[in-house]
């Protein structure tokens, strides 16, 4: 099995970016370009609250723990969970400081209200499997929490689920390592996306120049 060093690792929050589209991941994660709408800033503004690494939470049998650093050398990934609940639970592992021994869930904050989202899932799912891969332990549950009704939601992991990240993950190391940007594809996502006056989406589906002044001569 293949292991990455730690100066090779990619941002976990990527995954996300790249199953929303994968132009938006290289823009952000090879030609380090960004911009804001109302979203990111939204979004933004809903994670400073989750993020706060000097809270530790105790309650009962549950120990909560905000901004949490995660990495996995499999696959090469390092990021922050917004929140992890430890749960008191015998197949559980034990924790520093703490009696007892417990399992992890991340829980990751969202802005708006549940929807069916492949590319948030792989966002969470990676979590998962970098707690595994940390305290060594098998998990199957992850949580959402969305603002916008301030409600939580129960995520089963799957095995589909799993591989699925394990797939994405290869293909962004393979634009990544290429230093490749794929060619826009337009479609209804790139309304809401906060890069699209980067990206050009419209434009660069159209004919470009070149091509354009190539087809005159050839006339």
């Amino acid at each position: 099995m293949k292991v990455y060093d730690e100066d090779d690792y990619l941002l976990l929050s990527g995954i996300q970016h790249f199953n929303f589209c994968r132009r938006q991941w290289a823009l952000i994660h090879i030609e380090q370009q960004w911009a804001e709408n109302v979203r990111t800033i939204e979004g933004s503004h809903l994670h400073e609250k989750a993020d706060q690494p000097l809270i530790r939470e105790k309650r009962g049998d549950k120990l909560i723990v905000r901004a949490m650093p995660i990495h996995s050398r499999e696959l090469g990934l390092t990021g922050i969970c917004d929140v992890v609940e430890f749960i008191r639970d015998p197949s559980g592992v034990p924790l520093a400081g703490e009696e007892g021994l417990y399992l992890p869930y991340p829980v990751e904050y969202k802005r708006g209200k549940p929807k069916r989202n492949a590319s948030d899932r792989s966002q969470l799912v990676t979590q998962l499997i970098c707690l595994e891969e940390m305290l060594v332990c098998d998990l199957s549950l992850g949580y959402f929490y969305y603002d916008e009704i301030k409600h939580r939601v129960e995520v089963p992991i799957t095995a589909a689920d799993r591989e699925l990240v394990k797939q994405s993950v290869q293909e962004m190391r393979h634009y990544y390592d290429r230093k490749h940007t794929p060619k826009a594809k337009a479609g209804p996502h790139c309304q809401s996306c906060s890069l699209n006056l980067v990206c050009l989406p419209e434009m660069l589906a159209r004919k470009t120049v070149s091509s354009y002044i190539e087809s005159r001569i050839k006339e």
